[in-house]
């Protein structure tokens, strides 16, 4: 029986690299099954929301979603602002499929290791940030502005329950990685973060065999650019987590490159997750190739790794993008002196062809 992908273009260059990324995954061979739907923007120039209930059903019948990115000025002035592409879409998606997990691997490419923009010390670097995904501030009620106008506010909430599951997730990727794990948070400040600090030790007892600590949030940031490559697994809460995985994505060189997965409960060996590119929508190149969908490419290598528990197959479209960046293919964000420039679809190509003949 194939695997039913749910496959949500977007907007700007969200369909150019969705198309790319869907056209690696047929290179490997694999037993799926792609059906596309209007989401975010597009969807509210097509059907006047940005998650219509058709697109929301298609992605609760299938084992996996493969998302473009969402949003643009075209919609940043749309009110409510819950009817925005990003927070009636994305977030009310990621709400709707029980995704409480981000998953944003960093890892150094090493045909890239000198597009850091850390001029000293660069080298190789491989981590991954757990942000989770459906608490804190961006969820939290109340929120709204008072009668006169002149004052917003926002409230952070989260339950034991959101921050066991989410440590969970990130002590067994710990355990599947180097087995240090680093816990984030503001415990000096803020009374979410104590009950943070005090959930993820409860957690940690359950895992012996995994190095645990934790560190500030502002410390961290600082260390991600003094000595990113201490960091295995970092584990934050949500507002943080979205920082902090930017932060540590372009250290690697450019958000071209970066992957990532929003996971549910894990359900065995797999889980279901959405996939997504962590660049934003980029309407200023849209239409143009000037993409990179190496970040979409690699975001589907994910999806087989953790909702369809295929690691040989995520590794073999690993492999082939690090081939044809090792052959000197480039798209114009990590373009440089010696490479040659290719266009969005030119490097699609290029990694299904390498699929193909591996």
């Amino acid at each position: 029986m194939p695997y039913k992908v749910a496959v949500l273009p977007g907007d700007g260059i969200g369909p150019e690299v969705i198309h790319e990324a869907v056209k690696v995954v047929r290179a490997t061979g694999a037993n799926l099954t792609f059906e596309e739907a209007l989401f975010g923007g597009a969807a509210i120039d097509g059907a006047g929301e940005p998650l219509p209930a058709s697109t929301l059903a298609l992605c609760q019948s299938s084992h996996a979603v493969l998302m473009g990115a969402v949003g643009g000025p075209k919609w940043d002035n749309i009110t409510p602002p819950e009817h925005r592409p990003e927070i009636g879409g994305l977030l009310r998606l990621r709400k709707e499929l029980g995704l409480f997990a981000n998953v944003r691997p960093a890892k150094t490419l090493t045909p890239l290791i000198h597009a850091s923009p850390l001029t000293e010390g660069r080298s190789m670097i491989d981590r991954v940030v757990m942000r989770e995904l459906t608490g804190g501030i961006y969820f939290g009620q109340p929120r709204g502005r008072r009668d006169d106008g002149n004052t917003a506010f926002e409230t952070s909430v989260y339950t034991r329950h959101e921050i066991e599951r989410i440590a969970r997730q990130a002590f067994d990727i710990a355990m599947a990685r180097r087995r240090n794990l680093v816990s984030v948070d503001k415990a000096n400040v803020l009374e979410t973060s104590r009950l943070w600090r005090e959930v993820v030790n409860e957690i940690a007892a359950d895992y012996p065999q995994v190095s645990m600590s934790h560190m500030l949030v502002d410390n961290c940031a600082m260390q991600l650019v003094r000595d990113p490559s201490q960091f295995d697994v970092i584990l934050t809460e949500n507002m943080f987590g979205d920082i902090l995985s930017d932060e540590a994505s372009m250290i690697t060189g450019s958000l071209g490159l970066l992957p990532s997965a929003s996971l549910g409960e894990s359900k065995g060996e797999s889980v279901f997750g959405l996939y997504e590119p962590v660049h934003g929508s980029a309407p200023d190149i849209a239409g143009q190739g000037r993409a990179n969908p190496l970040a979409a490419i690699l975001s589907a290598a994910m999806m087989f790794q953790y909702s369809f528990g295929d690691g040989a197959t995520a590794a073999r479209i690993e492999s082939a993008v690090e081939s044809a960046l090792n052959d000197g293919l480039r798209t114009a964000d990590i373009f440089e002196s010696g490479t040659r420039l290719v266009s969005t679809s030119e490097m699609g190509d290029a990694v299904a062809e390498r699929l193909a003949s591996a």
